[in-house]
C-alpha cells in the first residue's frame, strides 16, 4: 500500500551520494515510451493516490508517452517499464513479463517482507534485554493484499470490508493489524504473548527506536534513478506514521542505506530507517510509493518535478536499471 508521510516535502539532491552526475535534462531526451507496469488488482483503484502517477505527468508534459498496464496479458512495447505491484512478494509472472523490455526498473526486487529485509527478528529465548515490537511480516500491515481480496461491493462499503476483516482475522487469513499504527510495542521479549511467535503474519522485533527530546523519529529516503531526498520525521508516537504536525527536517541519506539500495538493486522507491546509538536500522522497504498530501500545491509540484526527473537518467548512454547510485 501506498505510505506517504511527510517524505515529499524534504530537501532534494540530484545524486546519490558518491556518484557522477549524469545530465538528466528533459529538453535533452528524445521521446521515449515509458510503461508503468501494475498488478491487474489496481485497476479500479484511483491511481493518484499512487506517487508515480503524479511524476507520470511530467513526463507526459516533456513530450514522453506513458502507459499504465494491468496485468500481464497485453505486451505493449516500450522503452523502459517500472514494476509498480503493489504486493509484499511480486508474482513471478509480472517480472518475467518485465524482462522483456529493453530497461526494468525494480526487476530485481522481489520479497519485501520484514522476514526477509530485517536483521532484528526474535523468537522466544532469544537474549535481547530492551523493548520489542510486533508487527506485520506484510507491507503496511498487509493493506494491499486485503484489498486484492475484497469485492467491489466491499470496497464500497466500509461496513462489508470490516465485518470480511473481522472474519479473516478470525481465521488466520489476515495480520491482526488493521494498519502500521496498530503495531504493539512490549518492555521485555518475555511479556509478548506466545501466539505472535505461532503467527505467520506477524513478526517480533527488537525494539530500536531514534528518541530525541521526547520524540521519535524515522529517517525516509526516496528516489528514483539519480535523484533523491531524506528527511527526519519526528512524532511523539513510538510507531512514527503520517501526521501533518510531525517535526521534519532534511538531512544525508546514511552511506549503509544508500549501500542497501545498490546491492537490492532499487531503482524507485522509499526507504524508511532510523539511527540508533550510531548504528543503521532498517524499518521498511516500499516500492509503490504514495503520495503526500501534507504540503501546498506548489511546493509537492516542485519536489515531484524534481524526482520524475530521475528517470531520465536511465535514457543516457550506458544507463540502465541498477546503475543509477552505484559507488
Amino acid at each position: 500500500m501506498p505510505s506517504s508521510l511527510t517524505a515529499e516535502c524534504s530537501r532534494v539532491n540530484l545524486t546519490l551520494p558518491g556518484t557522477t552526475i549524469v545530465n538528466t535534462s528533459p529538453s535533452q531526451a528524445r521521446a521515449r515510451h515509458v510503461a508503468v507496469l501494475f498488478h491487474e488488482g489496481d485497476r479500479h483503484r484511483d491511481p493518484s493516490t499512487y506517487l508515480v502517477h503524479h511524476l507520470a505527468g511530467f513526463w507526459r508534459e516533456d513530450g514522453h508517452t506513458v502507459t499504465y498496464l494491468f496485468g500481464t496479458r497485453r505486451f505493449v512495447p516500450a522503452d523502459i517499464v517500472l514494476v509498480h505491484v503493489n504486493l509484499s512478494v511480486v508474482p513471478v509472472d509480472y517480472l518475467d513479463f518485465a524482462a522483456r523490455y529493453p530497461i526494468v526498473l525494480n526487476g530485481g526486487i522481489r520479497d519485501i517482507r520484514k522476514s526477509s529485509i530485517s536483521r532484528n527478528l526474535l523468537r522466544p529465548g532469544d537474549s535481547w534485554p530492551g523493548q520489542v515490537i510486533v508487527k506485520s511480516d506484510l507491507n503496511y500491515a498487509g493493506a494491499p493484499e486485503r484489498y486484492l481480496r475484497q469485492t467491489p461491493a466491499e470496497r464500497r462499503l466500509s461496513a462489508l470490508r470490516s465485518a470480511r476483516r473481522r472474519l479473516e482475522r478470525v481465521l488466520g487469513v489476515t495480520p491482526p493489524f488493521g494498519e502500521s499504527r496498530d503495531y504493539e510495542v512490549f518492555d521485555r521479549l518475555a511479556d509478548v504473548p506466545a501466539r505472535w511467535f505461532s503467527n505467520r503474519q506477524v513478526v517480533v522485533e527488537k525494539f530500536r527506536p531514534e528518541f530525541e527530546d521526547g520524540f521519535y523519529h524515522v529517517r525516509i529516503y526516496m528516489f528514483l534513478g539519480d535523484r533523491w531526498s531524506c528527511t527526519r520525521v519526528g512524532t511523539p508516537n513510538p510507531v512514527v506514521k503520517s501526521d501533518p504536525n510531525a517535526r521534519t527536517e532534511s538531512v544525508e541519506p546514511a552511506p549503509e542505506v544508500v549501500e542497501w539500495r545498490r546491492k537490492a538493486g532499487l531503482d524507485y522507491g522509499k526507504l524508511d530507517y532510523v539511527v540508533n546509538n550510531g548504528e543503521v536500522v532498517l524499518l521498511d522497504v516500499n516500492k509503490t510509493t504514495g503520495a503526500s498530501v501534507y504540503m501546498d500545491d506548489e511546493r509537492r509540484r516542485r519536489m515531484r518535478r524534481h524526482q520524475a526527473e530521475g528517470l531520465y537518467s536511465y535514457f543516457s548512454p550506458g544507463a540502465g536499471a541498477g546503475s543509477i547510485g552505484s559507488a
